[in-house]
């Protein structure tokens, strides 16, 4: 069936994407959603028995819920699944940066506190080992072979990609926004995640030719060319790190400048008694 607004390419016999063609504007239910999801907020129920939270931080972490179910029930979901490279990039940064920042925000102190005791907390949200393994998994899974593969085998492969970005997302927040890291080397810790992620999307905007097979291959919509997803997929990623991580660079310098300032305020006050 031919739907308005989007065509295809003759496909040679043995390539497949990953389902079948769906309209591009339809709503639907991925794992992500109604798993993920559920399990999240039964276990952010308990947490808060044991560790209440003020209203604030209930509505960040239902906030980084919603972000999720937006990316993988919307629309959006479909885009990603079936034809364009920038709606599924805008679902990587959704799961590896803006949800994992927000779940992490709604956490109680408490909570955190009591999670610190374990070792494995302690040593996967350590900063030197945190961020590695963000980075690593967004470049891994961001190799042409990795993407396609990912992308071909929706019910196994992608579920575990997401799972990555998710995870290791909440591990390179962690010892910024539960307090582990000081002011100052909270900026530091940003602002070199941003350094090194950036290149990434401004890669993808640069390159002069498409480098995943299956959006090549994939119904075009808007009269986009593969090209032209690449170019402004790569250009919307490096756009929106540099808008949230710059971002939360500033605020924690802003923060470090006014501790510094109130500290040599504190020992003028002493030195002048």
């Amino acid at each position: 069936m031919e739907i308005p607004g989007f065509t295809t390419k003759l496909r040679p016999r043995w390539y497949r994407t990953s389902v079948s063609a769906v309209h591009p504007y339809s709503w639907s239910l991925h794992a992500e959603a109604v798993v993920l999801v559920p399990l999240l907020a039964l276990a952010y129920a308990f947490v808060l028995r044991r560790h209440p939270a003020p209203g604030w931080r209930i509505a960040c972490f239902l906030a980084g819920l919603g972000l999720i179910l937006a990316v993988f029930v919307t629309p959006l979901e479909n885009l990603a699944l079936h034809y364009l490279l920038t709606a599924h990039l805008l679902q990587n940064v959704a799961l590896a940066e803006w949800s994992p920042a927000l779940v992490v925000l709604g956490l109680p102190p408490a909570a955190a506190a009591a999670a610190r005791r374990y070792p494995a907390v302690r040593v996967l949200t350590h900063p030197l080992v945190a961020l590695p393994l963000w980075l690593a998994t967004y470049y891994a899974w961001h190799i042409p072979a990795a993407y396609d593969t990912a992308l071909r085998h929706p019910s196994t492969l992608l579920h575990l990609e997401h799972l990555c970005y998710f995870v290791t997302g909440l591990l390179v927040w962690w010892p910024v926004l539960t307090g582990r890291l000081e002011a100052g080397a909270s900026a530091a810790y940003l602002f070199v995640a941003f350094a090194l992620a950036s290149p990434l999307g401004l890669l993808l905007a640069l390159i002069p030719n498409a480098v995943y097979d299956f959006y090549e291959q994939a119904p075009r919509v808007w009269g986009w060319s593969p090209l032209t997803d690449q170019q402004v997929a790569g250009l919307t990623m490096a756009a929106e790190e540099a808008i949230v991580f710059f971002g939360a660079f500033t605020v924690y310098f802003v923060r470090f400048m006014r501790r510094d300032e109130t500290a040599l305020d504190l020992k003028h006050a002493r030195w002048t008694r």
